[in-house]
């Protein structure tokens, strides 16, 4: 048995970029920062940021796009995944990416306003769940999304 599952709680570093598939699919990517504090061996009061690469898909994206900020605090479930490519210089790189299943915004009504820099009415309630893995409809983001990934060429990948 093995499992692959990953939950984070965080600020978006930036807006979502959203981009379709030639099938006409959504993907959206942006970039999530979880932060930890501990002492170093001295005592001190040390802070370190990890940033995450954040992939959704289908109207689970839409709705990142629309409702989803720079700054917005935002609860996260998915896998992690890892994709291999060329560099430029004929390198082979890999990285690593967390395909979300399942996220919630967090704060209020106040706080997704502030972040987005929008109207207080443009963004849901703090706490709306969008769940990829739910029927279509009882929650947001049901259908069109990948549990086990759809498949993808080249010319699909979003960056």
């Amino acid at each position: 048995m093995s499992v692959n599952k990953v939950i984070l709680v965080g600020r978006l570093g930036r807006d979502p970029e959203t981009r379709y598939t030639g099938s006409g699919q959504a993907v959206a990517n942006f970039s999530v920062a979880t932060d930890e504090s501990y002492k170093d061996r001295n005592g001190e009061r040390q802070k370190r940021t990890e940033w995450h690469k954040i992939v959704v898909w289908g109207k689970q994206a839409e709705i990142a796009q629309q409702y989803l900020k720079k700054g917005s605090l935002i609860f996260i479930e998915g896998r992690i995944q890892s994709r291999e490519w060329q560099d430029k210089e004929g390198q082979k790189r890999t990285s690593f990416e967390i395909v979300a299943t399942n996220f919630r915004m967090l704060g209020g009504r106040a706080e997704s306003a502030a972040a987005g820099a929008g109207g207080a009415g443009a963004a849901p309630r703090g706490g709306d769940d969008f769940d990829q893995s739910a029927p279509a409809e009882e929650s947001f983001g049901g259908g069109g999304g990948p549990a086990a990934g759809p498949e993808i060429s080249d010319e699909d990948i979003p960056f």
